[in-house]
């Protein structure tokens, strides 16, 4: 088939043993793939080339930076963003093949819905209703935040296309696995918190019941059984644990470093998140953040 005008852009670190997965979803579509290394120390940078990618080796520069760097690189205007761990379905990629067969897309941007593959299975859950991103997107009037926290392209209040099938994302290897990266992500969110201590303490009391009626009933993981189970338990004792060491680094800090934190001014990523609030509407609905 003829290949689409559109750079895929890929982020990964150490990610050998599943990226060629998702190099092959897209690459009989799309005019080129380029894969963004932050200094893997495995066979990430090998399998990506002998896929056909164009590698790119760059420090890390936090998760919205990174991809705001990818963005750069890439030599058409409509960049299409996946995860390592991510894989274009049969279903998602007719609707993308339809946008661009007889005119420009209609909107700017386009969101899609990302459903969980739980480790040692092949497809999400049944009714499965995890996350909504935008990814599909024309470079030159949208882009990704520039945070070190977050990843979340911008629309700046342009209307955003809706993509009904789903990307499947496997997302974690085994539990120990999602244990260790959720851990990364709490101490970088508590280093970069600007909620006051007040506030973050009177959350603790409710935040672990919330999130798991959030991942368990909100997000359907009822219908994966018992590892539907063991991960809305997970993710809401992440959820507690992140509020307690946000907690603790902001009671830690003297009332000067405090209010300039919670004003952004106390650091660029404060600054950041403040000029990049505009993000997709349906990104920030609770049910799919």
């Amino acid at each position: 088939m003829d290949k689409l005008p559109i750079s895929c852009f890929i982020i990964a670190k150490n990610e050998a043993d599943r990226i060629a997965r998702t190099i092959r979803s897209v690459r009989p579509w799309v005019d080129e793939i380029v894969v963004v290394d932050s200094e893997s120390t495995d066979d990430t940078v090998r399998v990506a080339a002998s896929e056909g990618c164009r590698v790119i080796t760059q420090r890390w520069l936090g998760f919205g930076g990174q991809k705001r760097f990818a963005e750069d690189q890439c030599r058409n205007d409509w960049v299409l963003n996946l995860d390592a761990d991510e894989v274009v379905t049969p279903a998602l990629r007719r609707e993308i093949v339809s946008l661009f067969a007889h005119v420009a897309p209609r909107f700017v941007a386009y969101g899609m819905p990302i459903e969980l593959v739980y480790p040692n299975t092949s497809r999400p859950r049944r009714w499965a209703r995890d996350h909504w991103y935008v990814r599909l997107y024309d470079r030159r009037i949208v882009r990704f935040r520039d945070s070190i926290v977050h990843d979340l392209v911008v629309t700046d209040g342009h209307p955003v296309g809706i993509l009904r099938a789903p990307a499947y994302h496997y997302s974690f290897r085994s539990y120990e696995d999602l244990k260790r990266k959720l851990a990364e992500r709490m101490q970088l969110s508590a280093k970069h918190a600007t909620s006051t201590s007040p506030k973050l303490l009177a959350r603790m009391a409710i935040e672990f019941p919330v999130n798991f009626f959030k991942y368990y009933i909100g997000r359907r993981h009822f219908m994966g059984g018992r590892n539907g189970l063991r991960y809305s338990w997970v993710q809401a004792d992440y959820r507690l644990l992140k509020i307690f060491h946000m907690w603790r680094n902001r009671s830690s800090k003297s009332p000067a470093e405090a209010d300039s934190n919670a004003d952004g001014q106390g650091s660029v990523e404060g600054q950041a998140d403040t000029n990049g609030a505009a993000v997709s509407p349906a990104a920030e609905m609770p049910l799919y953040g």
